[in-house]
């Protein structure tokens, strides 16, 4: 696993990563980061990591880029989880196109804060595609989302990040299953559609079960 003794997680993003860190679930949410640093600390507990939730419900880049000083760079961390991109898309389809984040800003902006964050911490980035729990890769919501995925993806190569593959997490369960299985609204998923987001992260930090 690519964690080392003593090192500080932070995950920064929308309301997926927030999940009620703020008030019923404090301060790690139930959703996905709450699983990860459950499985990570059960395997590992010799490593003492430290976690820390940033995410906040309704962001885009531009709310991140807003407070990234304060919930980013202050939290100095040494490693950074990165999942931004479905309301910047999900805007465009909820009839608010002003709050909706053209594709060459999003790319842009997200380099912009990856890369102050490296400069500033030293941190190492862990980048979460965006994604739509929905199969038709025709239907134009799915569409517009695969494009920004394919940005997240060239933005950790471009960084040398560890890439998680969201929407291929999700593809792969959509072969069996209704999109309704895993979400009321193709977007929030429940707690077996956070085991699945948590199960891509885990996968591409190394963890394994022990054996």
């Amino acid at each position: 696993m690519i964690f080392s003794a003593g090192q500080r997680i932070v995950f920064v993003g929308d309301s997926i990563t927030d999940c009620g860190r703020r008030g019923r679930a404090t301060p790690y949410g139930d959703g996905y980061v709450n699983l990860v640093r459950a499985m990570v600390t059960a395997t590992h507990p010799e490593l003492g990591l430290t976690w820390v939730n940033r995410g906040t419900s309704g962001d885009t880049v531009r709310n991140l880029a807003a407070r990234w000083e304060e919930d980013v760079i202050a939290e100095r961390p040494d490693w950074l989880v990165v999942k931004i991109g479905i309301n910047d898309v999900w805007r465009f389809f909820l009839d608010q196109p002003d709050r909706g984040v053209p594709i060459r800003e999003y790319e842009s902006t997200l380099r912009d804060l990856l890369s102050r964050a490296v400069k500033a911490t030293g941190c190492r980035l862990i980048l979460v595609e965006p994604y739509l729990i929905e199969p038709d890769r025709g239907d134009p919501q799915r569409a517009q989302t695969d494009d920004y995925v394919r940005v997240v993806q060239d933005l950790a190569v471009e960084f040398d990040a560890v890439h998680v593959p969201t929407q291929a997490a999700f593809d792969r369960v959509l072969t069996s299953t209704p999109a309704g299985q895993w979400a009321d609204d193709r977007i929030h998923p429940n707690l077996p559609g956070h085991a699945v987001i948590a199960q891509a992260l885990l996968a591409a930090i190394g963890w394994r079960l022990p054996t």
